[in-house]
């Protein structure tokens, strides 16, 4: 049976029928509107439930772009993931649509191989929200006495029950979870186990990231590194310190969302963590230690 249930929108019948072949063998439930008026009715209705959309950004009538703002506008649809295709790709169009919530991008015309990688990103990221949001639910309400903590990790698995538990320490756990699930797993894949950017994507694209992560984490020199997260509560903000034992990382170019690697099914996650789950984000000089900071209101 479908796992996935996917609405795609495009003007174009031939890129309705592509990609709901590729995508139907990949476990997804393709449902498609040939246009932005007719997708906003079937995103708005109480009823619907889409995993995420797929949407051409210029259309007649309602476009892709305003329909990308109104499911980010609405707090039942505003954490619907939206893979956003378009043949408008200068830097001041693609950081428009980042800027309204389109964290992916399709570049037309685009081949099998780019669409698989993608999509696969987004359902990665669908799934490890989902289990983190499980693993959130379990903590109970004591949590929120702690004042100071120290956790340590080392695999992806860690990641997920400590970002359980950070989140949940929180005053809105959903909000902040992503944000510190991006930089956790930053930690381990690029900082304790070396991965670069360029061998994510690769990796990404072969679909075998995971299975790289597990095989890098047998090789000796990286076998004996952790992170450590330490917590502390005051009267007026939440502070996260999230360390590695990388050799750190040129920070600065992720802490904004690039358009030149807005194709790319990797590069977003810092940026995004920064402006949507944290009110501050610093990292050390070299970038093997970062601090999150969620301010509390009275």
């Amino acid at each position: 049976m479908p796992q996935w249930k996917v609405l795609v929108v495009d003007d174009d019948q031939m890129f309705l029928l592509i990609i709901s072949e590729i995508l139907s063998e990949e476990g997804c439930d393709i449902v498609t509107a040939p246009d932005g008026t007719l997708a906003w009715e079937m995103l708005s209705c109480a009823e619907s439930s889409y995993d995420f959309v797929i949407l051409d950004r210029i259309m007649p009538g309602i476009d892709g772009l305003e329909v990308l703002k109104r499911i980010k506008a609405d707090q039942r649809l505003k954490q619907t993931p939206v893979i956003m295709q378009t043949g408008a790709t200068s830097p001041s169009q693609v950081a428009e649509g980042i800027e309204a919530g389109a964290y992916y991008y399709l570049h037309k015309p685009y081949g099998t191989r780019t669409l698989l990688s993608i999509t696969r990103s987004v359902i990665s990221d669908i799934e490890l929200r989902a289990t983190l949001r499980n693993r959130t639910l379990r903590y109970s309400e004591p949590l929120k006495y702690i004042n100071s903590a120290v956790l340590s990790f080392s695999t992806i698995e860690d990641v997920h029950c400590v970002a359980g538990f950070l989140a949940a320490l929180c005053p809105v756990p959903e909000k902040v979870s992503s944000g510190l699930l991006e930089l956790l797993i930053n930690a381990v894949e690029h900082g304790n186990l070396g991965i670069t950017y360029d061998e994510k994507k690769q990796l990404l694209e072969d679909d075998c990231w995971k299975m790289e992560l597990q095989a890098r984490a047998l090789q000796p020199e990286y076998a004996e590194r952790m992170g450590t997260v330490t917590f502390t509560r005051t009267s007026s903000e939440l502070v996260f310190q999230i360390t590695d034992q990388g050799t750190g990382f040129d920070w600065q170019l992720y802490l904004e969302p690039d358009p030149e690697r807005s194709l790319d099914p990797n590069g977003r996650g810092i940026a995004m963590a920064r402006i949507y789950s944290f009110t501050s984000l610093h990292y050390s000089e070299i970038g093997n230690t970062v601090i999150a900071t969620v301010t509390l209101t009275t």
